[in-house]
This record gives structure tokens, C-alpha cells and sequence, in this order.
């Protein structure tokens, strides 16, 4: 096999490790009606130490934080980010 191959398959050993022990966290948030508000709401998870990325989807309303390797924020933190951002949370789903 060729040399290109082991590289490939390295890589992409490497990065399904690096992100299976990230979590995604999907909090349901009321209120999210224009951009402005999105970028609102990544703006104040990035700053988290914890966050990798954030996305906001205003037509579901969903905001989706993915977590670095072996880190975490807890609802309590999330719920108090978003309060504090004028929104709220309706539910709160982690996977991993």
C-alpha cells in the first residue's frame, strides 16, 4: 500500500481521538429572533474556556456548544451565560 494511504488513515485515527472525548451539548434557548442575538450568544460561549465551538440555528431556536477534549460546562453555567444574555433555557441535551 502506498505511503499517502498509512498518512490518511493516520489522520483520521487522529482526529476521531481527539474529538471522542469532546461532548455536544444542545440547549433549546427562547427568545433567539434575529442575528444580532446569535452572535450574541457565541460570542459569550467562546470566551468560555471550555468551548471549542458554538453554533446558533435561530429557525429551531437550538444553540450547539461542542466542548474541548476531556472538558465540560455544566448546565448551571450554560443556564446562567444564556440568563444573563436576556434569554432562557427551555432544555438542556448533552451527547457525548
Amino acid at each position: 500500500m502506498s505511503k499517502k494511504f498509512f498518512v490518511l488513515i493516520f489522520l483520521s485515527l487522529t482526529l476521531i481521538n481527539a474529538s471522542a472525548n469532546a461532548a455536544i451539548i444542545k440547549a433549546k434557548v427562547n427568545g433567539l429572533v434575529c442575528a444580532f442575538c446569535a452572535t450574541g450568544i457565541e460570542k459569550t460561549f467562546k470566551k468560555q474556556p471550555a468551548v471549542e465551538t458554538v453554533k446558533v440555528d435561530l429557525s429551531t431556536k437550538l444553540v450547539t456548544i461542542e466542548t474541548k477534549k476531556d472538558q465540560d460546562i455544566d448546565d448551571a453555567t450554560i443556564t446562567k451565560l444564556v440568563g444573563d444574555a436576556g434569554y432562557t433555557i427551555v432544555n438542556i441535551e448533552r451527547q457525548k
